[in-house]
């Protein structure tokens, strides 16, 4: 054998292999894409104050104008604010 069939013979076995992996790679099938837009999963809150300021926060800027939740956020900020008593010494 001399090195032109030698050459030629490495060409068209790369050529072979080079189309069989186009094909195969071509037929895969591709997943499914994942859904990523699920909704947020709302636990019950044990606290009544927790439940209606989740409420207010998924109603977004329409929570500004709704009385329930200006009264949620007031308590909300009294309670954050208000100083602990001192019931432990």
């Amino acid at each position: 054998m001399d090195g032109k069939i030698l050459a030629r013979l490495g060409a068209v076995v790369f050529v072979a292999l080079a189309i069989t992996a186009t094909v195969i790679d071509m037929t895969r099938k591709e997943p499914a894409p994942i859904d990523t837009s699920v909704p947020p999963v709302v636990a019950p809150a044990a606290d009544p104050l927790g439940a209606e300021l989740t409420r207010c926060q998924l109603l977004g800027e329409a929570g500004e104008h709704d009385p329930a939740c200006l009264r949620a956020w007031a308590e909300n900020r009294r309670r954050f604010l208000t100083p602990a008593t001192s019931e432990a010494r």
